[in-house]
């Protein structure tokens, strides 16, 4: 690790203005600087601001501080009555000790666990712009098979993040000149493009306050995580899904799926193919050539297309009994 300088913040204003990189909880950005992966000139502590409280929205949303950890955001009763999506993709993101300190604005920024990401010595667009990508026609198991391009295949590792797609969450932000914006979560993110490098939309300077959860909309909530072995292991393929099902009908459907490309992915004509019909496995594999659509393996990864149909199928089966 290289050495860096270290302030502290006192507050939302002097963390923006501090010219630095956020550390808050460290769990995935100590790690980078380890590697070297990372290696900023200054660490900017934001972990003592007051933005550690989750509070009850006029809507009857809730507005959770970017400091809530996880453990504590997935263990709020409020969370597991109304938005019971999100605390399953919490408890299946980590082991009880990185949950204790993850923060919330913090699962949201970690970054890929490509392996040629962690490997300096290995080309990485995201890495080193320009340096190639070695995923493509290397071992790509984990990677992407939608919304890739020929400069990166990576997938986003999150869990929560699946589940805040598919709920409609609002990314609360604070700019250095105080300016404060809402950015809807399927803005936040970007596609790799010609610049996988640029993974989100914050600016220089710019610090995550809160989330904004919606009114719940009722259903059944569903979180399903395939993965290589039951305990802290990131996702080969997830599914977040909120259905509603009345008079035999599919009513309302929200999903949102991991482990498949850049971004928490979420495509609106697998909820068109579900929404006024009946249950049913045709219905279903509808959905699922909607998500597949364009879905693209290269090589070792190429499971994950008959993987993400099944899955989809079964996790549907499930929410709509």
């Amino acid at each position: 690790m290289k050495t860096f300088d270290y302030a502290r913040a006192d507050s939302v204003a002097d963390a923006t203005r501090a010219g630095g990189r956020f550390i808050a909880g460290g769990t995935n950005l100590l790690d980078l600087m380890k590697l070297q992966v990372e290696t900023p000139e200054k660490l900017v502590d934001i972990s003592r601001l007051d933005l550690n409280t989750i509070e009850e929205r006029e809507d009857g949303g809730l507005t959770i501080g970017a400091l809530v950890p996880n453990s504590d955001l997935a263990a709020d009763p409020r969370v597991i009555a109304r938005y019971e999506v999100l605390s399953r993709a919490l408890l299946a993101g980590a082991s009880g000790q990185l949950r204790n300190k993850a923060t919330t604005g913090g699962n949201l920024l970690q970054r890929t666990r490509c392996y040629y990401f962690y490997d300096t010595a290995a080309g990485c667009n995201k890495r080193q712009p320009g340096s190639g990508c070695e995923a493509i026609g290397g071992f790509n198991r984990i990677h992407a098979i939608l919304g890739t391009s020929d400069q990166c295949i990576a997938t986003h590792p999150g869990d929560m993040p699946v589940a805040m797609r598919a709920l409609d969450a609002v990314i609360v932000t604070q700019k250095p000149d105080g300016d404060k914006r809402r950015v809807p979560i399927g803005d936040f993110y970007r596609l790799p493009g010609d610049t996988p490098h640029v993974e989100n939309v914050l600016e220089a300077g710019e610090l995550i306050t809160h989330v904004e959860l919606p009114a719940p909309t009722g259903g059944r909530h569903l979180y399903r995580k395939v993965r290589d072995r039951a305990s802290y292991a990131f996702a080969l393929f997830s599914v977040a899904a909120v259905v509603t099902v009345e008079d035999g009908l599919i009513t309302k459907a929200a999903l949102a799926f991991g482990g498949v490309a850049h971004m928490p992915w979420r495509n609106p004509a697998v909820e068109a193919a579900l929404v006024g019909k009946a249950p049913s496995d045709d219905t279903f594999n509808a959905a699922a050539d909607a998500l597949l659509d364009g879905a693209k393996g290269f090589g070792t990864n190429d499971f994950k297309i008959p993987l993400a149909r099944r899955t989809l199928i079964a996790s549907l089966r499930e929410v709509t009994q």
